[in-house]
């Protein structure tokens, strides 16, 4: 699935991924392949990304927003901090 992280300055991160986990504010969830539609709130967290490859990047994120539709997800993020 193609992720996409956007802050309101520009586009911070892009690529492909397996799975996405995030700090939604009803709890943390994992977003994997196939995932039915969604758009959630997110507060202040870390967001960890399982790419393709296996490896894992993570990132602290200020509040925002999850989109999932059709194996594409969009992060809508305040703040974004690489780790």
């Amino acid at each position: 699935m193609n992720i996409v992280v956007l802050t309101p300055e520009k586009e911070v991160y892009t690529g492909e991924a397996k799975a996405v986990n995030v700090p939604g504010t009803s709890g943390q969830f994992e977003v994997l392949n196939g995932h039915a539609p969604i758009v959630s709130s997110l507060m202040t967290g870390k967001v960890k990304l399982t790419l393709v490859d296996g490896s894992i990047k993570t990132f602290a994120i200020d509040r925002g927003f999850i989109e999932v539709l059709r194996n594409e997800v969009s992060l809508l993020v305040q703040g974004y901090v690489e780790e």
